[in-house]
């Protein structure tokens, strides 16, 4: 049994390729976890806020994570992650589901990249084995007018991009909508595409578009309304044109099996930031498979360690279709200073070292300081 001596905390924010509506600072914030062990290994994690798609903020994952999370955890057993969660619950409670997810999952990727340099095998590995060995890329088509999005097409077919998702719902008009998908499928026939709404559809809005939507080709609705619009949810899954996503509100298990069980959805567009790390994750999958549900990759914008958690857990879940994992495509470096990582063209190969398998820049790290330490 090992034991975590001290949790370092840190923020690490990112330059910023083109532009992305979720993003107004043109920087990308992250904080960075840096867990040691009473045998000196080092475990690193990272949590990555944006302010404008959840309630979690730099500065309040900073903070949690600082007076809460890391004293919660100091002294426990890095590779009992159940027991981890256990601690970090008690120390934030959830509401309607997991509380603060996007600081815990800087806590949970530390301790997977910890235990996996603790008995020498890649996080892949201890989630039950890759399936794969690297993981297809979808490049996000996010624009207000048609001729920035056919640059931004444009740059995705040069950079080799065969798949796209495509942002949907306003500040857009469900008319630029239809045009935006027109232009994309005309510019790639052959690609698996499907859009995302953001949670931004009323429900007449997405009765009226998924038929049109369909019509054109789209594979699948991702979130189109909010969470907890669930007989909005419940009617537009009987309406059957589109296989529905969810995406926000799906944190836990527990979620997943009552959303399911109410007949809300056909598939989650998974983020392993968003519901607390690979622990929840891996829940989640397990109630996907039993309910037979439809795993969509997704993430949030999300640079170096948590990049690296997704391909890892994609990976293991033996993902089929292209992940909207775009931090390779808004962020410098192709979201990692790490170059044996880096994604080529739309494709991102599994790391095969212990852990998570990334070796950072020392920059990444230089602005860690304790939180606690035995």
């Amino acid at each position: 049994m090992t034991r975590i001596t001290s949790v370092e905390v840190g923020r690490h924010d990112l330059a910023l390729v083109g532009d992305f509506k979720f993003f107004k600072s043109g920087r990308r914030p992250s904080v960075i976890v840096r867990l040691t062990d009473d045998a000196g290994r080092i475990g690193v994690g990272q949590a990555v806020p944006v302010e404008t798609w959840t309630y979690e903020t730099a500065e309040s994952v900073e903070t949690t994570l600082r007076h809460y999370l890391a004293p919660a955890v100091l002294g426990a057993d890095p590779t009992d992650i159940p027991g981890i969660h256990a601690r970090m619950e008690a120390a934030i409670r959830p509401s309607f589901s997991v509380g603060q997810p996007l600081a815990k999952a800087a806590i949970d990727l530390a301790c997977h990249d910890l235990w996996g340099k603790t008995v020498d095998q890649p996080v892949a590995s201890l989630l039950g084995g890759a399936r794969t060995r690297e993981v297809r890329l979808s490049w996000t088509v996010n624009a207000p007018g048609l001729e920035r999005a056919a640059a931004v097409l444009e740059e995705g077919l040069r950079q080799g991009y065969a798949h796209f998702n495509i942002k949907l719902g306003p500040p857009q008009d469900k008319a630029y909508d239809l045009q935006l998908v027109d232009l994309v499928l005309r510019a790639a026939p052959d690609g698996f595409h499907w859009g995302d709404a953001n949670t931004g559809y009323t429900l007449d809005d997405a009765l009226e578009q998924a038929p049109r939507l369909a019509d054109r080709g789209l594979r699948a609705l991702e979130s189109p309304m909010p969470p907890n619009r669930i007989r909005d949810y419940q009617r537009l899954k009987r309406q059957g044109a589109l296989p529905i996503l969810m995406d926000e509100g799906v944190v836990s298990a527990v979620d997943a099996a009552e959303f399911a069980a109410l007949g809300m959805l056909d598939g989650i567009a998974m983020k392993v930031a968003r519901c607390g790390g690979l622990w929840h994750a891996q829940g989640i999958l397990d109630v996907m498979r039993r309910e037979g549900l439809t795993l969509f990759a997704s993430g949030l914008t999300d640079p170096e360690f948590s990049l690296a958690a997704s391909i890892h857990f994609f990976a293991a879940a033996g993902l089929e279709l292209p992940a909207a994992l775009n931090g390779p495509q808004y962020l410098d470096g192709r979201g990692t200073s790490d170059v044996a990582f880096r994604a080529t063209a739309d494709r991102v190969r599994l790391p095969d070292a212990p852990g998570l398998g990334i070796v950072p820049d020392p920059a990444t790290l230089a602005n860690l300081s304790f939180a606690a330490r035995a």
